[in-house]
């Protein structure tokens, strides 16, 4: 598999070190950076080859994946199309559908939409797929290839759900430090310094979430195993209810789902 990166930020860098733990050789990676240090800095980490500029280099490679803000993806798609013939280009830019960055690259359909998250930097990612019609299984199978390089993948038939990815594992991140920073002022007020309540609290969420990923149980089973009637921790989640913590949570999901809609209509409609 020969891969080439346009945009040198952290999640490809992630996904280029993933590769090369793989057993992908360096010498069949390329990062194309506008930005002189960032490319530098890349080029003495991995020993690979980068470019400042999208060139007819980008003919030899397989894949082609783009980790730039999705403001700018349109000027890099329309840059790119006259390079393509049978690559598999990979987006990897919230809210940008894929039919828009067909439609961008000058009608290239070899496209797939994916969602990854921030663990993919320590190799725990989670990633969301889906692909235009009519991309082929060798394509997807190679998209797959690319994205397990930094965790699991989750294929959908339903583009549309890649900004329901967005949301939960994309956003999702975020919210388990929202959590963590509440268990850690909690664990300040209750007389603990800053050292003690992050140990606590970082321990317990990732104990949780291992306990959880082992369990075939559902998540609701494991949290009434540790609730006992009139204790501690039926107080806490008595609380929670009381103020509504849950619905706040999905509330807020379903905003990010809506705002990846949003970006998608904003930055697709030209």
């Amino acid at each position: 598999m020969k891969i080439a990166f346009i945009g040198g930020g952290n999640m490809a860098a992630a996904l280029i070190g993933g590769l090369i733990k793989r057993g992908v050789a360096p010498a069949d990676i390329y990062a194309i950076d506008i930005n002189d240090e960032a490319r530098a800095r890349t080029a003495k980490q991995f020993g690979i080859e980068t470019g400042a500029a999208i060139d007819a280099k980008l003919a030899g490679y397989d894949a082609i994946l783009l980790a730039v803000k999705p403001q700018v993806l349109r000027g890099v798609a329309e840059a790119l199309a006259p390079h393509l013939g049978r690559q598999t280009v990979i987006s990897i830019a919230a809210g940008i559908r894929a039919a828009d960055l067909s439609r961008w690259l000058g009608g290239y359909a070899n496209v797939v939409r994916t969602m990854p998250n921030t663990p993919a930097l320590i190799g725990m990612g989670v990633t969301g797929l889906a692909a235009l019609p009519g991309v082929s299984d060798e394509a997807k199978a190679l998209a797959s290839q690319v994205l397990e390089a930094v965790g699991t993948t989750v294929w959908f038939d339903d583009e549309a759900k890649i900004d329901a990815v967005t949301a939960i594992s994309g956003s999702g991140p975020a919210y388990v430090f929202y959590f963590i920073e509440a268990m850690q002022e909690a664990a300040r007020a209750l007389g603990m310094d800053d050292e003690q309540g992050r140990a606590l609290a970082v321990a317990t969420f990732t104990g949780a979430a291992q306990l959880a990923a082992q369990s075939n149980e559902p998540a609701s089973v494991l949290r009434e195993r540790v609730t006992s009637k009139g204790g501690t921790t039926a107080a806490a989640l008595a609380s929670f209810d009381a103020q509504g913590v849950k619905e706040a949570i999905v509330r807020g999901a379903l905003a990010a789902e809506a705002r990846a809609k949003e970006m998608g209509d904003e930055f697709g409609a030209a």
